[in-house]
């Protein structure tokens, strides 16, 4: 397998493909047609050296993947408003000449483009804040209940750690069993496969893709389980530190170094296939079977599509696999 380093995201009846300094969104809209919208790749830390190093670059992607990864779930969001009832607000809203009218919605975008970057701002402030709650403070303060047993906080630790994983793949199990979201899934299924059948020397078509495997190293979700384990291994560092509100802010101060370390190594397993690292990795991929689901066809075209449009994938297989095209292929460019 040749890394292609292009990484997605599940959206709302699609997905989110990144290469590069670009990105693109392919969405299955209500009449069944895919749009696909590229933007460029901007990070929120701009060309800070700093975070670019190994660990910082880490923390770098993972808050740039939360932006990134928000803003296309929102636009994904956008196609399943009711665009009848909209229309019919639209109309009875503007009202004068065409110019007034025109002029009276640039200004309503503007108003909207403005709430919806609030919102978008909002919801990662919370999701992170909750995820933060739930995952790394929650878990310690419910064990730390038990030095009313006498535990030592050698104990307490190791207890946290059996409650933060409690909790986590609690998460994934309950999440996986939601309707709505088992068929984001299936875009996630087809993301990974899309990207599979790349890396491992196929022309990238709606058979190959359906045929690839639906687990890949380099997944979110291998990403956020690494997190939970380093994040138990980095918290005994703590026992022996005496007040408990200082055991507490350094976990969460912890966070920045847990997520670097955790991205390091999907970066490595990513490109790599020494028997240990495929070990670890393995892990990450069978969780994967909760946060992955068997795509049809239609949205495999909407994986294909969304790769198509910031990745060349003849190219790359072409520079990996010797790949040509068949006459047929070049007589319908």
């Amino acid at each position: 397998m040749k890394p292609s380093y292009i990484g997605g995201q599940a959206v709302m009846e699609g997905i989110m493909m990144r290469n590069g300094d670009k990105y693109a969104v392919g969405v299955r809209r209500p009449d069944r047609q895919i749009e696909v919208k590229v933007e460029d790749y901007r990070s929120v830390f701009g060309n800070l050296k700093l975070m670019k190093l190994p660990i910082f670059r880490g923390v770098a992607s993972f808050v740039d993947s939360l932006v990134i990864g928000t803003k296309c779930l929102m636009y994904s969001a956008s196609f399943y408003d009711d665009e009848e009832e909209a229309q019919q607000e639209k109309k009875k809203k503007y009202t004068g000449t065409q110019e007034e009218i025109r002029s009276q919605m640039e200004a309503d975008k503007r108003k909207q483009e403005k709430r919806d970057q609030w919102l978008m701002n909002a919801t990662m402030v919370f999701s992170v804040v909750l995820a933060v709650g739930l995952f790394m403070v929650l878990p310690y303060l419910l064990a730390s209940l038990l030095k009313r047993l006498g535990v030592s906080e050698f104990g307490v630790t190791a207890a946290e750690a059996v409650v933060r994983m409690a909790l986590f793949l609690g998460y994934m199990m309950l999440i996986s069993r939601m309707k709505d979201i088992q068929r984001t899934f299936m875009y996630h299924g087809a993301e990974h496969k899309c990207i599979n059948c790349i890396e491992n020397g196929l022309e990238l078509n709606v058979e190959n893709v359906m045929k690839s495997s639906r687990q890949h190293k380099r997944c979110g979700t291998s990403f956020l389980l690494l997190v939970m384990v380093v994040s138990v291994l980095m918290h005994f560092i703590f026992v022996l530190v005496p007040v408990m509100w200082l055991r507490v802010v350094g976990r969460i101060l912890l966070i920045p170094v847990v997520a670097g370390v955790a991205f390091e190594f999907i970066r490595l397993a990513g490109r790599s296939e020494n028997p240990i690292v495929c070990a670890v990795s393995k892990p990450g991929l069978a969780l994967q079977k909760l946060t992955t689901r068997e795509p049809d066809e239609s949205m495999a075209e909407v994986a294909i599509a969304a790769v198509e449009a910031v990745f060349d994938w003849k190219a790359y297989l072409k520079e990996n696999f010797g790949y040509e095209e068949s006459p047929s292929e070049k007589e319908a460019q």
